[in-house]
């Protein structure tokens, strides 16, 4: 009879902590949505005092969230890889995380090509693509090739990678370190650095809380930023066939193909995004899938309970090469500049570009218009007039905001089936 009654206590503590932390999420997304709501009005009011306010907290968070997702990409890939090694358990983990990320991004083009072909946008007169070669950011293009873009991930130095935030660069230091803690001699050193290792790890989630419990205050400087923006016409739309094009394809993809994907491996889509909403939120306005894997972080493991085995090691691996919405833009912009130019573009050379877009965009790191860049150089490369890529500019703002909130949600949904599909392997004790 004892034995029952505090099974029957265990039973209602539980059901009581659940309540609980359903009230508290509750309570989140209130006050997330009153601050977006609350920001935008007062941005949209046109008050210059406060738009300079907001633009000084927008900074502080974007640089604090710069700030912390360098480290957490580096420790989480060094201590899981420590912890697993070469074990079978990591190839398994890594071959889903690959698997998804590119079932995802062939997707993502797939529907942008579809949709591009559907919707047929025009080309616009030479005398508006001549007047936006003024606009193309030729510095950036001086300097960044992709040849360049993929020589630098090979770093020369350990500091260099982490003072310029090459994600690729840093994953690629972080896995070597990692896998040669993993084969080192088990000795009391590599415990010490491991330990070590795993501290700092503590610390940084530590960091990574706070942020989270001030996030409200930044989501409303984002908003009220972005809502100044609108007002003050910075955020036009000019193009509109080839913005229906890009902006429908990212919908597609974030509300149907996305939650399929989910919904195909047994899980329930609007759960997993509610789970993963700070992360979604956090992505719209910072527009960096590397700057948002903080937070990212810390929805997987906090609110949908992800083995920290399966986050730590997939999160980071798909901020870097998990960009469906990346990939659309590159194709449906690459084939929307070179048809202005009078490239002859058969459905052969349009499927042959969707491989180039998603092969582009795993190369591509997780910052704010690295895919506007990248398609930059593409077209470059083959010779194709830029002048469009200039009058494109002025959308960009509003594109990448919705392309980076699809990749977090992509990466989010890799995690998760992930973590869904090898649950039995990786049981929670080994967290």
């Amino acid at each position: 009879m004892r034995d029952q009654n505090d099974s029957l206590d265990v039973e209602s503590k539980a059901q009581e902590v659940l309540r609980t932390h359903r009230g508290n999420q509750v309570r989140q997304f209130a006050l997330w949505f009153g601050a977006l709501f609350i920001g935008a009005g007062l941005g949209w009011m046109g008050i210059p005092a406060l738009n300079e306010m907001f633009d000084f907290i927008a900074t502080v968070f974007t640089r604090l969230f710069q700030f912390i997702a360098v480290p957490t990409i580096a420790l989480a890939v060094i201590t899981t890889l420590a912890a697993l090694g070469a074990q079978k358990e990591t190839r398994t983990i890594f071959a889903h995380a690959v698997s998804y990320t590119l079932l995802t991004t062939i997707a993502a083009a797939a529907v942008g090509l579809v949709l591009y072909l559907w919707i047929a946008p025009g080309n616009l007169p030479a005398e508006v693509v001549g007047a936006g070669m003024a606009d193309v950011p030729m510095d950036k293009l001086s300097k960044v090739t992709y040849y360049d873009h993929i020589l630098s991930v090979v770093p020369n130095n350990f500091l260099q990678p982490f003072l310029s935030g090459n994600v690729l660069s840093i994953m690629l230091i972080a896995a070597a370190v990692g896998l040669g803690l993993a084969f080192m001699p088990k000795t009391e050193s590599r415990e010490t650095l491991v330990k070590g290792l795993q501290g700092l790890q503590e610390l940084l989630f530590t960091l990574i809380r706070a942020l989270l419990w001030a996030l409200p205050l930044g989501i409303l400087a984002f908003a009220a930023q972005l809502s100044a923006q609108i007002e003050a016409g910075v955020i036009v739309g000019a193009l509109g066939k080839y913005l229906a094009v890009v902006l429908g394809g990212n919908f597609i993809q974030f509300f149907l193909v996305i939650p399929l994907f989910l919904f195909l491996r047994g899980l329930n889509p609007v759960h997993v995004f509610r789970q993963m909403s700070p992360a979604l939120a956090v992505a719209l306005f910072t527009k960096s899938s590397a700057g948002t894997l903080p937070v990212t972080l810390a929805s997987a493991e906090n609110n949908l309970k992800a083995n920290p085995k399966v986050s730590r090691f997939v999160l980071p691996i798909c901020t870097t090469i998990n960009m469906n919405g990346c990939a659309a833009f590159i194709l449906v912009t690459s084939l929307f500049v070179m048809q202005n130019a009078g490239f002859e573009l058969p459905l052969g050379t349009m499927v042959a570009w969707l491989f180039i877009s998603v092969l582009a965009a795993v190369g591509n790191a997780g910052v704010p218009m690295g895919c506007y860049f990248l398609t930059l150089s593409l077209m470059s490369s083959v010779g194709a007039p830029i002048g469009l890529m200039g009058v494109i500019l002025p959308l960009y703002t509003i594109i990448d905001m919705i392309e980076t909130a699809e990749n977090v949600w992509s990466d989010s949904a890799v995690c998760a089936m992930t973590d869904h599909d090898l649950a039995e392997e990786l049981t929670p004790q080994e967290a």
